[in-house]
């Protein structure tokens, strides 16, 4: 049985914090179901740290669904949020609706996540009426990027953390079941945290949310070509990775590999028999 949106919601109410990493294939969707982590995000950074874009916006909503359907098929446990792309639910509500729907009946995602406060509350309200639950994201919108200026922190001046507080609110109101706070002040996501009734999941955004995200690529050390401030690397898989590619260079130069332990061998008679026609 999955956790549900209802469970995600309650460990609010009980004072559990609630963990939550990014995967984007089907071996590493394994590994963090079997570990218990109850949400799993299949991000738009997978266009950075899978597909090599230099920004979230290039990505389709195909990509997404070819990732989520293998991460779904990786868990039987933790729900599944499909994170839809650029462009897919900005133009109308009737286009949010049919690619909110594409991540659930076609991919088997569980949720969705959407960028953007009070703009976006009357789509989300849309989508939560229609049956599809909605995780709400905003302070850094990776989306919207080039109208931000680049990957900083939001909220810092009292006219920015008003706008994220009432952008928190109507997402609240319009029936998200959690909202990511991505680079947002500490000081002000506690308040934000305090002033909603559903999860508040933090990514740079302190110890005051009611859980935390973080990028499977960077808490494993994989993705080297930018490290934010509000990673920890657990493990650094790419130099272990890079040492292995090295090794395995090395002995099959020297011929040491593969071994007999490697191979495969057959009957001695079958042999004998073959080098007669030689």
């Amino acid at each position: 049985m999955r956790v549900s949106i209802t469970q995600i919601k309650e460990m609010k109410q009980k004072g559990e914090k609630i963990s939550m990493l990014t995967a984007y294939d089907y071996a590493t969707a394994k590994l963090v179901d079997e570990a218990g982590i109850p949400m799993v995000l299949v991000g738009d950074s997978l266009g950075m740290v899978v597909l090599g874009y230099d920004s979230t916006i290039p990505v389709t909503m195909d990509e997404m669904i070819h990732h989520t359907k293998a991460v779904v098929r990786g868990t039987s446990k933790a729900l599944v949020v499909g994170d839809m792309p650029f462009m897919t639910y900005q133009v109308c509500i009737e286009d949010a609706l049919r690619n909110a729907a594409r991540f659930i009946q076609e991919a088997g995602a569980q949720a969705v996540k959407l960028e953007g406060g009070e703009g976006m509350a009357e789509t989300v309200k849309r989508v939560v009426a229609a049956g599809i639950p909605v995780m709400g994201h905003i302070g850094l919108t990776p989306q919207s990027i080039n109208q931000l200026g680049g990957f900083k922190v939001i909220g810092k001046t009292p006219e920015a953390a008003l706008r994220l507080l009432n952008d928190a609110r109507a997402l609240d109101a319009a029936g998200v079941f959690a909202i990511v706070l991505e680079c947002v002040p500490e000081g002000l996501s506690r308040i934000i945290t305090e002033k909603v009734g559903v999860p508040t999941i933090g990514i740079g955004a302190g110890k005051f949310c009611d859980g935390q995200v973080q990028v499977i690529s960077d808490l494993l050390g994989l993705y080297t070509d930018f490290v934010p401030k509000h990673a920890k690397q657990y493990a650094r898989l790419s130099e272990s990775i890079r040492q292995a590619a090295t090794d395995y260079i090395t002995e099959v130069q020297a011929g040491t590999f593969p071994t007999e332990k490697q191979s495969y061998v057959m009957d001695e008679n079958v042999l004998a028999e073959l080098e007669k026609y030689t």
